[in-house]
């Protein structure tokens, strides 16, 4: 498929300026520019290795507990229910 040439492009940028309106096209460029960024960004952020970002931060080790510390709960019957 061939690029367009200046005709095209020109007829095409009129039609764009029909749809959409003079005043709402640097607008429509300014998002279009901020999504293309942030997929860039996202990307590059993909590509770095796990072991750099997993060493910037500490990781915790888990505490123990002890099993005389634990309490035993009984169930005792105090609700009584009426049958019918």
């Amino acid at each position: 498929m061939a690029m367009p040439s200046g005709s095209e492009l020109l007829l095409i940028f009129g039609i764009v300026v029909l749809l959409f309106g003079a005043k709402k096209i640097p607008d429509l460029a300014k998002g279009l520019g901020q999504g293309i960024r942030s997929f860039k960004k996202e990307m590059k952020d993909d590509e770095t290795p796990p072991s750099t970002t997993a060493t910037s931060t500490p990781v915790e080790t888990p505490k123990q507990v002890e099993s005389s510390t634990a309490t035993i709960v009984e169930a005792t019957p105090t609700d009584h229910v009426k049958q019918a």
